[in-house]
């Protein structure tokens, strides 16, 4: 079976003896979900490892950067990183900043991908790449299909007020999951008949239900006055650990990363669901994600056996779809 999985895509492709009407592309669309998006290359190594390899890309945010490493032939270079992550190893990556756009100048990543990628451009890639990104000011969605790589994710990324936005080409760039969560019309419009797309916040089960009826309750004034004890004792830290804390949180109160991030992962459920509506995927792979939060980079190995276990239970539907194509 999986051998004559193989010859289907291999015939799709770019066989030397397929004939041209029954060529064609397949695209795959790389969702946004920070930490999440590590699912992603469980994903491309289950596809691989079945002989199906995407001509086209589309990515947004995380997805971006898994899709431009795999398509610079990076991908192991990247696993490899991912799966030493450690708490500490990722918070010496957050470099804060008081000044700009972001909490987070982001430098340090940025560096990593330019040490990664050196100045490989989109030109030079083997399979046809768009990274989405949100244009300041215009809500314009922007396809990054031309100059450098490391340039192109980093706008991609840019998750406003954590990350500051970056220039490119005379506009100021943003996170593309502002605008298309889940880039499935990118990667029609790049030539994919076929799409495959994987969406990392389907298994969040419980959310965006509606509460009909809620107010104040007993506890309001004791959790008020716990908190401003706690708030009267921080003054005993450093401002960097102050800084720490206000990012991250405490127990009793979420803290600016949470409160953005998940006002972010609302925005996103909504328009990811919108637009499925309207343009869906041909095959979609929904990783088992919902106990691997956004920022929990250093659980990449639990993302990359997630993403490997739903693109394994999508292969039969994909093997179809070729099928049917050719």
């Amino acid at each position: 079976m999986n051998v004559q999985r193989q010859q289907l895509n291999s015939d799709q492709t770019a066989g030397p003896g397929a004939h041209a009407e029954d060529r064609f592309s397949i695209g795959l669309a790389l969702g946004g979900g920070a930490a999440r998006g590590f699912a992603h290359i469980g994903v491309l190594r289950t596809l691989m490892a079945h002989g199906i390899r995407p001509d086209v890309i589309a990515g947004t945010s995380i997805g971006a950067i898994v899709g431009g490493l795999y398509a610079a032939d990076q991908l192991d270079t990247f696993e490899e990183w991912a799966r030493q992550l450690t708490r500490r190893r990722v918070l010496g990556y957050l470099d804060f900043t008081f000044g700009g756009s972001g909490l987070i100048s982001g430098g340090r990543l940025i560096r990593k991908l330019e040490e990664t990628l050196g100045d490989a451009c989109f030109a030079d890639l083997p399979t046809r790449l768009a990274a989405i990104a949100t244009e300041v000011g215009t809500g314009h969605e922007i396809w990054l299909t031309r100059g450098r790589l490391s340039e192109a994710m980093a706008a991609s990324y840019a998750l406003p007020g954590i990350f500051p936005p970056k220039l490119i080409g005379g506009r100021w760039l943003m996170d593309g999951a502002l605008v298309n969560p889940l880039p499935i019309s990118a990667a029609r419009a790049l030539g994919a008949r076929l799409v495959i797309a994987v969406n990392l916040n389907t298994d969040n089960f419980g959310r965006g239900t509606i509460i009909q009826d809620h107010g104040p309750d007993a506890d309001d004034d004791a959790r008020r006055a716990q908190h401003e004890l706690n708030r009267s004792r921080s003054g005993i830290f450093r401002p960097d650990r102050l800084l720490h804390r206000q990012f991250f949180g405490k127990p009793d109160r979420p803290g600016l990363s949470t409160v953005m991030v998940e006002a972010f992962q609302v925005m996103q459920d909504r328009i990811t669901r919108s637009r499925l509506a309207g343009d869906p995927a041909d095959v979609m792979i929904s990783p088992r994600l919902g106990r691997v939060n956004l920022f929990d980079f250093h659980r990449a190995k639990d993302a990359i056996a997630a993403g490997a276990e739903a693109a394994e239970k999508s292969i039969e539907a994909i093997s179809e779809s070729i099928a049917a194509l050719s």
